[in-house]
């Protein structure tokens, strides 16, 4: 469903449980719902049509107006499938997969349990999805199985 839409970064890594059986939001809708300030649980997207969330992958979110408009659309959805109020989030002004003078600690810690390291110079050509998705598989309390599926697919492996 995510795979061949246009314009929409998508990882092979998610394939499995996204495109099979929607286990999982998709990183780019994860990534607009962080820039939207907006929640968004699994039991909720499991309701929604194939057709709304193409368009929660395929919808603009880069600036704040777009966000606006996202941040209604998707309230929208979860009002109608479950009536309640969609829960608002704080919008980080300063992300750190943003941050390309470093890469972020919680990374590196990660990729040193698997001896790896990720290089400056790698971290800067990642982009902003790609970043985002690296830090958001190595957090504490995530099931982290596709981090090293995600550090093969961006070619981070093994960098020195």
């Amino acid at each position: 469903m995510f795979k061949k839409l246009k314009g929409v970064e998508y990882f092979d890594f998610e394939e499995d449980f996204v495109e099979k059986n929607i286990r999982c939001i998709p990183m780019i809708v994860r990534f607009k719902m962080d820039a939207a300030g907006i929640k968004l649980k699994l039991s909720e997207w499991s309701l929604f049509s194939k057709e709304e969330r193409i368009q929660l992958a395929t919808k603009a979110c880069s600036n704040l107006a777009e966000a606006e408009i996202y941040h209604s659309y998707l309230s929208g959805l979860i009002k109608k499938y479950t009536d309640d109020e969609a829960t608002s989030l704080g919008i980080n002004k300063s992300p750190e997969w943003n941050e390309l003078n470093k890469v972020p600690f919680l990374l590196e810690e990660k990729a040193e349990e698997f001896n790896w390291k990720i290089g400056l110079n790698k971290w800067q050509t990642l982009t902003d999805l790609q970043r985002f998705a690296l830090l958001k598989l190595c957090r504490p309390g995530h099931e982290n199985k596709n981090f090293p599926k995600a550090m093969k697919e961006f070619n981070l492996i093994n960098e020195n």
